[in-house]
């Protein structure tokens, strides 16, 4: 009886659990349904056993069958007989009251830089091409105890390096909107399984815009937390480069999941925030010091002023900073990192099944000096507190999540903007230098499409630690905005 009263009432457009944009028009085919659930929706439909694990794990996998061989979003799949037991025994022990957390019995997989035990693990590089992960990474032991079910991983670039997805081993990753346009990276698979719906929620991680730029590419949320908040190592003074992070089909959904992957989960009972009171500073192409590809200012600047009518106050802005000196701080120690890569390159059998972007990367990194990277770090301590100036007057900061839209996955990356020739491979995603060097919190809102139909994004950056209230703006504009309610109609390889 709770089956058919479920199916009845997703199909009413009064229904209690809110249908996304897609479902609301499908027909009654429960597996469409279930696919199209929001990952809240869906949790709650499994918790009260409106619908079964198994039925939920049919469906996915049906779904991924059918569109993962045209978009390469997940890879390395576990086979469907183990993962259809799997869901079956998560049935099993919510009948006996075992219910495991608010992912029980969903499917799940994590991006291919982390570890999750027994499934391949090869951060996309020949060397580990036929590594089996012995035991799950620190993001993936969460999501497990919350009563996930990883069906396999997403697709990344070699090392995670670049906002293109591809690999000699898994190749490359479509766009949602066109699978023969880049879905962007690092997170580029978890991206693309989100807005395919071969998954209901995804996480990535992100230094130079790995969560903001496919989240932009694909026409999904990705927040970039505050660095102290998901990972253990450093603090508000010495910020790390780099943190893990969720992304959602909306901001409910990464709210949700940030909530599973924080240290201190303390991200329940948000709400939108209230427009009326808050002062955007709208940054631009910095002053035309950054290149940008036509229509992406535009359609930013469209979308603010869907904001500005609800109250808020915007305005054009700078920052008091030269541009150039933090893009030297950025790749020296940017750079100087990859020397974790050291014993890859020193020995030829190694590096030659390297990428030359990486090799080019650990090559700048060894010709630094100390005082390159001392220089560097001054750099950030003074770009901390010009962030500290600037939020001292606005409330967020906006940039766009990319210089440019979409491009074909064929290419590696982008050799130049509107005839400017970029002078190095991640040169094209300097716009996210700013959030990344401050270690702020940053979330990718959508902004719409281009008269091609390429999806873009912004950033809406906070102060550092002020993540509650970037979130809470998210969930303001998503009110205020359809754009991730436009479906993108997939397609199959013939």
């Amino acid at each position: 009886m709770k089956r058919r009263r479920f199916i009845k009432n997703t199909v009413a457009a009064s229904a209690a659990i809110s249908l996304p944009y897609g479902c609301r028009n499908s027909s009654s085919d429960i597996v469409t349904q279930i696919i199209d659930f929001t990952a809240i929706d869906l949790s709650n439909a499994i918790k009260n056993q409106q619908v079964s694990c198994e039925e939920v794990m049919k469906s996915y996998l049906k779904h991924i069958h059918k569109y993962n061989p045209t978009y390469n979003a997940i890879i390395s799949m576990v086979d469907d007989d183990q993962l259809l037991a799997q869901a079956q025994e998560a049935d099993r022990s919510l009948a006996k009251g075992d219910y495991r957390g608010w992912m029980h019995g969903m499917p799940h997989a994590i991006k291919d830089l982390g570890a999750l035990k027994g499934i391949r693990h090869t951060e996309g590089s020949l060397l580990f091409k036929d590594r089996i992960a012995t035991e799950d990474s620190a993001i993936a032991a969460k999501i497990r105890n919350q009563g996930a079910i990883f069906i396999g991983k997403t697709n990344t670039p070699e090392f995670g390096l670049g906002s293109q997805s591809y690999n000699p081993i898994f190749g490359a990753t479509g766009s949602v909107f066109n699978p023969g346009l880049t879905s962007g990276g690092s997170s580029g698979g978890a991206a693309c399984g989100l807005g395919t719906h071969m998954l209901p929620a995804a996480e990535g991680g992100d230094m130079m815009g790995s969560l903001r730029n496919p989240g932009a590419f694909n026409n999904v949320i990705g927040f970039r937390p505050s660095t102290t908040v998901v990972m253990e190592e450093g603090d508000a003074n010495d910020r790390l480069l780099w943190t893990s992070g969720p992304m959602g089909r909306n901001t409910r959904d990464t709210i949700q999941l940030l909530q599973t992957l924080a240290i201190n989960p303390v991200f329940n009972n948000l709400n939108p925030l209230n427009l009326e009171e808050v002062k955007i500073g709208w940054m631009g192409n910095l002053n035309n010091y950054l290149p940008m590809e036509a229509g992406v200012i535009k359609l930013c600047e469209q979308s603010l002023n869907i904001v500005g009518d609800a109250g808020a106050k915007i305005e054009m802005m700078q920052p008091q900073f030269e541009m150039a000196d933090l893009w030297y701080c950025w790749t020296t120690l940017r750079h100087h990192i990859r020397l974790e890569k050291l014993e890859y390159y020193e020995f030829p059998q190694k590096s030659a099944l390297l990428k030359p972007e990486l090799i080019w990367e650990i090559e700048q990194g060894l010709s630094f000096t100390e005082e390159d990277v001392l220089r560097a770090n001054v750099i950030r301590t003074n770009w901390y507190q010009e962030l500290d100036r600037m939020f001292e007057e606005y409330d967020f900061l906006v940039l766009p999540s990319a210089q440019v839209f979409p491009y074909s996955k064929g290419i590696h990356w982008p050799e130049e903007i509107n005839g400017q020739k970029m002078d190095t491979y991640h040169r094209w995603m300097e716009v996210v230098i700013l959030g990344s060097l401050g270690g702020i919190p940053v979330v990718n809102v959508p902004v719409g499409f281009d008269d091609q139909g390429r999806p873009m994004g912004m950033q809406i950056m906070g102060k550092f630690g002020d993540d509650k209230k970037v979130l809470e703006f998210a969930l303001a504009y998503e009110e205020i905005t359809g754009f991730l309610d436009i479906s993108p109609k997939l397609e199959v390889l013939d």
